[in-house]
């Protein structure tokens, strides 16, 4: 299942969500802290400590960052 790492109130992680949501994907969302010194689960999975973040393993996509990015490859991939 695809992962979503984000910040509420995120407008760019407002985007992704409503991207998945157009293309009427499941995924779970992992609310992230405030703090970035407190994102360490984002750190693993990324290698830094912004969002968003998506997690899709079933395409083998662990940590893609910046949100264009991310729409594009879930047009790319599920549109």
């Amino acid at each position: 299942m695809i992962e979503l790492y984000r910040l509420r109130g995120c407008p760019y992680c407002r985007t992704v969500e409503q991207k998945l949501d157009e293309l009427e994907l499941e995924y779970e969302c992992h609310n992230v802290s405030l703090f970035r010194f407190r994102r360490s689960d984002v750190k693993a999975v990324s290698g830094q400590s912004g969002v968003p973040v998506l997690v899709d393993p079933e395409h083998d996509v662990s940590g893609m960052v910046e949100s264009e990015d991310i729409i594009a490859y879930l047009e790319r991939t599920y549109g």
